[in-house]
């Protein structure tokens, strides 16, 4: 029976099991008194209380992760999504089973320490996902303590980029035209640093241009960033250059009926998503420093500073 009375104590307890959970409490002085109680306490395992809203309360680490996930998905582009799900999946490794609130700064800073074994950069790193994951949490009151309040940043080293002139700019675009072996393989990498150069666009942005971005009679592109709060596909218009006007007709003569992409890979069919690996032959093969496609928009811009455009 759930109720009984318990010689030793001379009093009456109530004792059952709930949802896997035993309850148990005692010592009342008559048997009526133990059975509302307990009666009380179901009650109470059954019905919970409701939290008010815009109170904060606590939930797995679990569940708060994969919920920022679905937002940075839904929000933000796929390579800041890949980006997140590549953190969590260690985050969740070593809190997957421990609610938010269990989790503390100490804990926090000895794994920001752990992977400031491999670079500051990548501490500092996990630190920005993970708060902004906390954060995420706190704003919609799924919980109540930011547990990466209070850990610094960890200090860099900051080494001067380099930015390309024109002239670096120029050994590099005859390398990609002359380079037997891009030309075999990726035919469109001329092309393609045309574009970035010639429209100061990002990867992303010239990635994701297709045919009907591309006006001809009024000598104009549309390119289109996340870069915007709130994660918005924002559009913008840029004027083409006789040089781009000419690679982009030729590319539209040979265009691939079925595709509606200015650019895709040869061998899927779909646009790229990474354009990175040929930029260090190319660069090596033209005597550069290593750089990237985004400082070919810095180099553009240096060009106009230096123009005195505004």
């Amino acid at each position: 029976m759930s109720v009984y009375f318990n010689k030793k104590k001379r009093g009456w307890r109530y004792d059952f099991a709930l949802k896997g959970r035993r309850y148990t409490k005692g010592f009342y002085k008559t048997k009526t008194e133990a059975r509302q109680a307990e009666a009380v306490k179901r009650k109470e395992v059954l019905e919970p209380p409701r939290q008010e809203q815009g109170t904060p309360t606590d939930m797995a680490f679990l569940d708060l992760a994969n919920r920022r996930l679905d937002h940075v998905k839904a929000y933000n582009s796929r390579k800041h999504y890949e980006d997140y799900t590549y953190m969590a999946k260690r985050w969740i490794k070593r809190w997957g089973k421990l609610n938010s609130g269990d989790i503390t700064s100490d804990m926090i800073q000895g794994f920001v320490l752990q992977r400031a074994k491999v670079s500051a950069n990548t501490a500092n790193k996990e630190i920005r996902y993970l708060r902004a994951t906390f954060n995420f949490g706190t704003k919609k009151n799924w919980i109540s303590v930011n547990p990466t309040k209070g850990i610094d940043f960890l200090p860099t080293e900051k080494k001067l980029r380099f930015i390309p002139g024109l002239e670096d700019v120029e050994r590099l675009m005859y390398e990609a035209e002359s380079d037997p072996w891009l030309k075999a393989r990726f035919p469109d990498t001329s092309d393609y640093l045309w574009a970035l150069r010639e429209t100061l666009g990002r990867m992303g942005e010239i990635n994701r241009l297709t045919w009907s971005d591309v006006d001809f009679a009024q000598r104009y592109v549309v390119l289109y960033t996340r870069k915007k709060r709130g994660g918005h596909l924002t559009p913008r218009t840029v004027p083409m250059t006789q040089k781009l006007f000419q690679v982009l007709s030729k590319r539209f003569e040979d265009r691939g009926a079925t595709r509606p992409w200015v650019f895709w890979h040869p061998r899927t069919g779909k646009p790229y998503r990474e354009r990175k690996k040929f930029m260090k032959r190319l660069c090596k093969n033209a005597g550069l420093p290593y750089f990237r496609f985004h400082s070919l928009r810095h180099s553009g811009a240096s060009l106009m500073d230096d123009a005195n455009v505004p």
